[in-house]
C-alpha cells in the first residue's frame, strides 16, 4: 500500500496562488528531481489547466517536462496532469488536488493530499482520509511550511 501524505494548508495562497497548486508544483519537481513518474491529479479540465500554466512560470533552470493528459509524446513526461473523468495510467507519485481518491490510487508507492484552509474542503479532505485509511495506505499529516523546496 501507498504512503499517503497530507499536507496541512496555513493559508488560500502562496506566492499570489493557490496554496494547493502552489505546493502541487513543487512536490511534482521533488518527484522529477527523484527521477519518479508523477501524475497531478486535478478535479476539472479548467483547474488542470491552470496547473499547467503555472508549470510553464517555472524559471527556465527549474522547468518540469510535463503535459496535459491526452497531449505530448507518445511515452508521455515525467509529470502528467489529469483529471476527474480522464483515463490516466498509474504512476509512482500522484498528487491529488480533486474532493475524491483518484482511481490510480490504489497503484501509487507515494499519494499527497491537502487539507486547505476552507471549511468544506476540509471536510472533503477527511473524507478521503477515512477513504486511504480503509484501504490500508500508511497515512501521516505535517504542515505545509515543512515542504521546502530545495
Amino acid at each position: 500500500m501507498a504512503e499517503v501524505i497530507f499536507y496541512l494548508l496555513e493559508q488560500d495562497k502562496l506566492d499570489n496562488q493557490p496554496a494547493p497548486l502552489a505546493l502541487a508544483c513543487q512536490l511534482a519537481a521533488q518527484a522529477f528531481r527523484n527521477k519518479q513518474a508523477c501524475l497531478l491529479w486535478c478535479q476539472d479540465q479548467q483547474s488542470a489547466e491552470a496547473l499547467d500554466e503555472l508549470l510553464w512560470q517555472r524559471p527556465s533552470d527549474a522547468f518540469i517536462p510535463h503535459n496535459l493528459c491526452g497531449e505530448g509524446p507518445a511515452k508521455g513526461t515525467p509529470v502528467e496532469i489529469s483529471w476527474v473523468g480522464q483515463q490516466s495510467g498509474p504512476r509512482p507519485v500522484l498528487i491529488n488536488l480533486a474532493e475524491q481518491l483518484p482511481p490510480q490510487h490504489q497503484r501509487a508507492r507515494q499519494i499527497y493530499d491537502f487539507v486547505p484552509v476552507e471549511e468544506q474542503q476540509k471536510s472533503q479532505a477527511r473524507e478521503r482520509y477515512k477513504q486511504y485509511r480503509a484501504q490500508g495506505h500508511q497515512l501521516d499529516t505535517r504542515n505545509a511550511s515543512s515542504l521546502n523546496e530545495s
